[in-house]
């Protein structure tokens, strides 16, 4: 047998066992037609047709809550650092033995406080030689003031010479001069004297010190940082764009009200702080500028380095209409709500909005009026025309009573009887 004939025959006997297969694969839908005859096409009809037991148009359970007019403040946020108002390293003006420590380290000290003592001897001893020799010159000026004042009264006798007037008047004021050195001298030997005890220069809390007692420190020596907490400032930015509201806000030295949250948003860290710059320039790398405030900060809660997240308080809109954020859904042609109208039907209606209003709702800007009614919980069954049945927050469906569902049952039984044949 030649090769075509072959292959003709092998074509042949696919295509007769694909028809045998498609016989026997569609002969049981044939079958279960003509055993159940109108019955099942009378159930088909009636599941395609929705029939009397079709719950697509029974009410969809939803929450509803009404458009209300309110004050809505408006805030501004932008993260921010919290930058102690002071910080002061504590080097040794004097160079010396540190004899003590007189701090713990984190402790709060108060202006005047003792932080650290230097050997004073070799500056008690110079201070003491200053006062001896200031003494001294003392001594010599009251001397030579007698004797000036005691020849004065000789000069129109003839007995004291002139010449030797003018050696005591010149006497006397080299020696009133060199007790005007020696007052300095004092003074600069005591001052040389205090730097020995080294003090607070603010109320502060103290750091982790660097030196301990009995180590030589010289004027380059950092013994402890100090920052002062109380008050304290946060420093924080803001996008270019917001710059004009807030310096229209600020403007005439009003203070903004100012609070820090945690890095969450979750609850807010500090409240009662108030804006106290607006820096002069544009950081044109990254588009914000800074703003600097200032927290009371009595209970200790902002520290120094602590990121924050910061609202500014500019204005406070009267009659702002407030809705929940859950009402708000997003679509392809912006926000919408579900709204509901008169004949407990929904429809979907675009809003604009504008700020939010706590954690929990929004602002609307347009869209909405006051005392309309939107859909809160429940979106999700939802589409226009929807017929709905309106709860209020923390309302439920009241349970289906007991001829509803001897209703339901003999409805299903029915349908069930027509199913089956």
């Amino acid at each position: 047998m030649s090769r075509f004939w072959k292959i003709a025959l092998i074509v042949i006997a696919v295509i007769v066992v694909a028809a045998i297969g498609f016989r026997l694969l569609h002969k049981p839908a044939a079958e279960g037609a003509h055993r159940y005859g109108k019955h099942a096409n009378a159930a088909a009809t009636t599941d395609q047709s929705g029939g009397p037991d079709d719950k697509d148009n029974a009410p969809v359970p939803v929450t509803v809550e009404p458009v209300v007019s309110q004050n809505v403040p408006i805030y501004l946020t932008g993260l921010g650092t919290v930058q102690a108002l002071n910080t002061v390293t504590i080097n040794p003006q004097v160079a010396g033995e540190m004899m003590s420590i007189n701090f713990k380290e984190g402790q709060e000290v108060k202006k005047g406080d003792l932080l650290a003592q230097i050997d004073p001897r070799t500056f008690q001893a110079a201070y003491d030689q200053a006062v001896a020799k200031q003494k001294q010159d003392q001594a010599s000026l009251a001397t030579a003031q007698s004797t000036l004042k005691r020849n004065q009264a000789l000069v129109a006798s003839g007995y004291v010479a002139a010449l030797d007037m003018d050696t005591y008047r010149n006497n006397v004021g080299q020696l009133q001069a060199a007790v005007n050195a020696d007052e300095a001298s004092v003074r600069s030997s005591k001052v040389q004297l205090d730097y020995t005890r080294i003090i607070a220069p603010c109320d502060c809390v103290t750091g982790i010190r660097s030196v301990d007692p009995g180590n030589v420190v010289t004027t380059t020596t950092a013994i402890v940082t100090l920052t002062q907490v109380h008050p304290i400032y946060v420093i924080f930015y803001l996008p270019e764009q917001n710059l004009e509201t807030v310096r229209t806000a600020f403007k005439g030295g009003a203070q903004l009200e100012v609070a820090a949250l945690d890095r969450t948003d979750a609850h807010p860290l500090a409240n009662g702080g108030v804006l106290q710059v607006i820096d002069n320039q544009i950081d044109t790398s990254t588009g914000t500028f800074k703003l600097r405030a200032q927290f009371p900060n009595a209970d200790g809660t902002l520290w120094p380095g602590q990121f924050v997240n910061v609202q500014l308080k500019v204005r406070t809109d009267a009659g702002g209409l407030v809705i929940p954020a859950q009402a708000v859904q997003r679509g392809p042609d912006g926000d919408y709500v579900y709204l509901l109208q008169d004949d407990k039907t929904v429809k979907m209606q675009p809003v604009t909005t504008a700020n939010e209003v706590g954690a929990s709702h929004v602002m609307i800007s347009k869209g909405l009026t006051v005392g309309e009614q939107v859909v809160t919980e429940g979106q999700f069954r939802l589409k226009p025309g929807s017929k709905v049945q309106a709860l209020k927050p923390g309302e439920v469906p009241a349970a289906p009573s007991a001829d509803d569902m001897k209703k339901a049952k003999a409805n299903g039984q029915k349908g069930g009887g027509r199913r089956g044949g």
